[in-house]
């Protein structure tokens, strides 16, 4: 079985058209111009706006004018992460799917179902010749996954629609009424770097096997930060072993928990079986400690091997100074990293949270990526304030950009009621009104229209921002009903 057998197979077809466009964020050129070129073959109206958001309208069937308009939104860029053994240039390959018993996944990368399932099950409506729905239009963002950029330029009087239908949430049977604010951290410095020690040894040090995961949705899972455990390691290697970095690197993305880490030190001859011991007992406490949130962690620590056709560079063979390295990792470490605290007002949610994304140590550059998350403001920038305080204490810059404020949940949405009502009728049971430990676009689509009565929900997805991101299958011909069931059930103006 392929997706193409799949049901509803409408919906399908409109995924597997996606997962053709390479579409990883800021490089949305190629799924823009399908999606504009998708509008003119079926007869819908489309235009980019000005920034680059795609945007679509049909008509009302006939009878249903008078229906208050329904804006559908998704984002049309994909979070590119794959396993390192993979080839695969998210800039030119398609994404390779395929079906696992009930689960829909990807060979080796993210599937990018997030949220491409989601523009699939609008372009679905947008296709159909009989389903019932008042005047629909489809905004189809760009770059969510890195900074929101294209929900932030949207202007307001472009869209004509009152009720927002966000389709990029990831569990069947819940409807999302709120998301956290998010705030990117920056913290970088230079630094002075020493010639090779004559005589040493220079070895690598991998960890890897984490699950990472979404820097939101999965953080609550409190899974292993690579990055944190490779400076873990590289602490009691400098500390116990008397080794020197040369340097370090982990994580790709901000909203992506780093799954892989990097380094590479000097370790004296003499101090080889103790280097050796020490990363295999702080290896071992790592695995005991994350023995059910990542069994497959593992480390390798061996000889340093250029590659067949490398030429080395002897920029590459110095090492950082050794107090300076010291105050990184201790950095690292002390930083705060994955749930800061719980929300009080509902429970089981995360209020605040750290990811500490991206790390590099290399020719004299210094730098940490994070991203932090909240639903309330003043936790965030407390966070900010506690991350500021520990890169300042290490000597670094930090700066903080791309803020944005929560979606504060509506409890007396109107369109949240005809939603409940729908899903009652359909399945028998009462759908959760939940908010997300993530940045939906609602909150920023907001800014722009106020008066937006806006719900987010969409089908199963698990481990997105991971190659092990997967679409549970049942979950998608559910979604597809009810979305057709609400639509024709949106009261009139």
């Amino acid at each position: 079985m392929t997706i193409k057998d799949l049901e509803p197979k409408i919906v399908w077809d409109n995924f597997y058209g996606i997962t053709r466009q390479p579409r990883p964020s800021k490089h949305e050129e190629k799924i823009r111009a399908y999606l504009l070129d998708w509008a003119e073959k079926h007869g819908v109206e489309a235009f980019a706006d000005e920034t680059g958001n795609v945007i679509m309208r049909k008509p009302a069937t006939p009878g249903m004018e008078n229906l208050k308009g329904v804006i559908m939104q998704g984002h049309m860029d994909m979070v590119p992460q794959k396993n390192s053994d993979v080839k695969h240039d998210f800039e030119k390959d398609p994404i390779e799917t395929w079906v696992d018993g009930e689960w829909l996944k990807a060979k080796g990368t993210t599937l990018g179902a997030d949220n491409g399932l989601g523009v699939a099950l609008a372009l679905s409506i947008l296709e159909s010749k009989d389903i019932k729905h008042g005047p629909l239009e489809l905004l189809v963002t760009y770059d969510e996954e890195t900074g929101m950029t294209g929900a932030a330029a949207l202007k307001p009087g472009v869209l004509k629609g009152e009720i927002l239908l966000n389709l990029d949430s990831e569990t069947e049977g819940e409807i999302y009424v709120g998301c956290a604010g998010g705030l990117d951290a920056s913290a970088s410095a230079t630094y002075e770097r020493k010639p090779e020690p004559e005589g040493w040894l220079c070895y690598s040090l991998a960890v890897k096997g984490f699950q990472g995961g979404h820097s939101g949705m999965d953080i609550i899972l409190c899974r292993a930060n690579a990055n944190k455990v490779a400076a873990r390691v590289i602490y009691a290697l400098l500390t116990q072993a008397d080794a020197k970095l040369l340097d370090m690197e982990g994580g790709t993305l901000r909203n992506a928990i780093p799954r892989e880490c990097f380094a590479t030190l000097y370790i004296a001859p003499d101090k080889l079986d103790v280097a050796r011991k020490v990363v295999a007992d702080v290896f071992a406490q790592v695995k005991a400690e994350y023995a059910v949130t990542d069994p497959a962690a593992n480390y390798v620590f061996e000889p340093y091997q250029c590659a067949p056709d490398e030429v080395c560079d002897p920029e590459e063979c110095l090492y950082v100074e050794e107090e300076t390295a010291l105050r990184f990792i201790k950095a690292i470490l002390a930083c705060p990293d994955g749930v800061e605290r719980m929300s009080d007002q509902m429970p089981g949610l995360v209020e605040t949270s750290n990811n500490m994304a991206m790390v590099k140590i290399f020719k004299g550059e210094f730098f940490v990526k994070s991203l932090l998350r909240s639903s309330v403001d003043s936790a965030k920038d407390l966070l900010a304030q506690k991350m500021r305080c520990v890169f300042e204490l290490a000597g670094c810059q930090i700066e903080f950009t791309g803020g944005y404020s929560g979606w504060a949940p509506n409890a007396s949405s109107p369109i949240l009621k005809v939603m409940n009502a729908e899903y009652r009728k359909m399945f028998g049971t009462e759908p959760k009104a939940m908010a997300i430990h993530a940045g939906l676009e609602c909150g920023i689509l907001g800014g722009a229209y106020p008066n937006w009565d806006m719900v987010s929900f969409g089908p199963t997805l698990m481990s997105p921002h991971s190659p092990d991101e997967r679409c549970y299958i049942p979950s998608v011909p559910k979604v597809w009903e009810f979305l057709k069931a609400v639509l024709a059930a949106i009261p009139a103006k």
